[in-house]
């Protein structure tokens, strides 16, 4: 492990942004991007609407490294942090404009299709579509609602901007866009900025430190135990926003390259802790393809490009989106502080609510997840208020064997929205296994929920509401695996 006294610390954080370089030694470490760029650099085409990462009219690209080249995401820029840029290009709709001052194609595309009427949205549409656009010149319309999923319009509708995002490529191509046509000078001067050190900007209370590395993390956190590691910052971010909590003194991790690693093998797949959504859904849904589409109902484009993950199992919530599935899965997960790690059961390291099994210092490392065994059929479902963008009520995943003459050799059932943590249902899986899977196993089985679960009443869903959802999606995963006549999701693209 690296010794702090090894490392050069860097007392300002630099970026890109548009065509300039940043360098900044006296920012808060609550300074959001968007502040930053309509404030301070009056860049003010980027809009605040709900500053809580819902909206997207304050959607801009971030681009990182990756190896030789620049990979450009979609944010919300309202709840990223300021002081995780490190090292990355920001690019607001200020950069898209020609030499020459015309408009860009996805501009013009948008002006031709009257895909605008106020305006306040049109910024975020254009960077969302701009950020597709680059990796999918012809994409379909399916990929294009995908990329939008994160923005909203009030008074256009959603039509004409899905006519001009289908047109972009008419006028012109990504191969002569600005970004792809300074990509070699980004390059080299990203390259430079990262340069191995740590970073630390403030004093007291009101500083940040950006760890050089996944070692240098474990020793920020030795000697910073109290601190809090940010990530995506899509929950930490309305901290801020919505709570005006103080989130001092602060470690920011995403640029830590080495814990975004992902492999698969014969144990299963590994995730590094900052592997994002977007980043794992391939993976997930060529391995298990019922968790990959769920990754589609988390957040929009943009939080999935933010959000990883290992921050979605370190917080703790009991709606977070991704714990039940993986407990389900019987993932364990990696955790470290300084040389020491430990792994454990996932379901193990959700104590009560708000208190997870984290010792001070120590940070999630990895998340191990086993590929489902031969003849086992795995399910997850997510019940929620709106499909797209909206955060979990309940959300079931199951896992079941039967064994050779029809009986249930083993199940696992995980709840999130029905206790203060992510949990099993342990009475309903002892009241099936070694039974039939049958509807009258099922419906004996029902009966035991109030065993495992007295869920709350709150703004998204009252406590019948859940025990009576929970219990659908028993008899739903039922239906999945006995019914062989097709898929009990309706989905119009396939309907098409």
């Amino acid at each position: 492990m690296t010794e702090p006294s090894a490392l050069t610390i860097r007392t300002e954080l630099r970026f890109l942004l548009n065509d300039r370089q940043i360098a900044l030694n006296s920012i808060r470490p609550d300074q959001t991007l968007l502040d930053f760029i309509r404030l301070d650099r009056r860049l003010t085409g980027t809009k605040e609407g709900c500053a809580e990462g819902d909206c997207g009219a304050c959607t801009v690209l971030v681009g990182r490294l990756e190896g030789d080249t620049v990979k450009y995401e979609t944010v919300n820029s309202c709840i990223r942090f300021l002081g995780s840029l490190d090292g990355c290009h920001v690019v607001t709709i200020e950069h898209l404009k020609r030499p020459d001052g015309s408009l860009h194609p996805v501009q013009q595309a948008m002006v031709d299709f009257h895909g605008s009427q106020c305006g306040f949205c049109t910024p975020g549409f254009v960077m969302a579509l701009y950020g597709l656009w680059m990796q999918r010149p012809q994409p379909s319309v399916q990929a294009i609602e995908t990329a939008i999923q994160g923005n909203l319009c009030r008074c256009t509708g959603y039509e004409p901007i899905i006519k001009a995002a289908q047109a972009i490529s008419s006028y012109g191509t990504p191969e002569n866009d600005p970004l792809a046509q300074e990509r070699a000078k980004v390059v080299a001067e990203l390259k430079a900025i990262k340069d191995g050190r740590r970073v630390e900007v403030g004093s007291g209370e009101e500083r940040f430190i950006i760890p050089a590395s996944a070692d240098d993390l474990a020793a920020v956190l030795e000697t910073e135990p109290s601190a809090n590691v940010v990530a995506g910052s899509t929950d930490v971010g309305l901290w801020v926003t919505k709570f005006m909590r103080k989130i001092t003194p602060v470690v920011f991790i995403g640029g830590i390259d080495e814990l975004r690693g992902i492999t698969v093998d014969e144990r299963g797949i590994t995730l590094g802790a900052l592997v994002s959504y977007s980043d794992a859904q391939a993976v997930l849904a060529e391995h298990v393809p019922a968790f990959g589409k769920l990754i589609h109902r988390i957040g929009g484009e943009q939080v999935r490009n933010m959000g990883t993950i290992g921050g979605n199992v370190a917080n703790g919530s009991p709606i977070g989106d991704t714990p039940p599935p993986l407990i389900a899965l019987n993932a364990s997960v990696t955790l470290r502080k300084g040389a020491a790690r430990r792994t454990i059961p996932l379901e193990q390291f959700f104590i009560a609510y708000g208190k997870q099994d984290r010792q001070p210092g120590e940070f999630v490392e990895a998340i191990h997840i086993p590929l489902p065994e031969q003849g086992t059929q795995f399910a997850a479902w997510k019940i929620s208020k709106r499909r797209e963008e909206d955060i979990t009520s309940v959300l079931g995943a199951f896992l079941l064997k039967l064994a050779a003459d029809g009986t249930v050799e083993t199940i696992r059932i995980a709840y999130g929205g029905m206790a203060a943590t992510p949990k099993r249902a342990a009475a309903v899986e002892a009241a099936l296994t070694g039974k039939p899977w049958n509807a009258e196993t099922i419906e004996t089985a029902l009966h035991f929920y109030e065993a495992d679960f007295k869920p709350i009443s709150d703004m998204r869903a009252s406590s019948a509401y859940r025990m009576l959802s929970a219990r659908n999606l028993l008899r739903r995963f039922h239906l999945a695996t006995t019914k062989p006549a097709g898929s009990l999701t309706v989905s119009r693209y396939e309907a098409a």
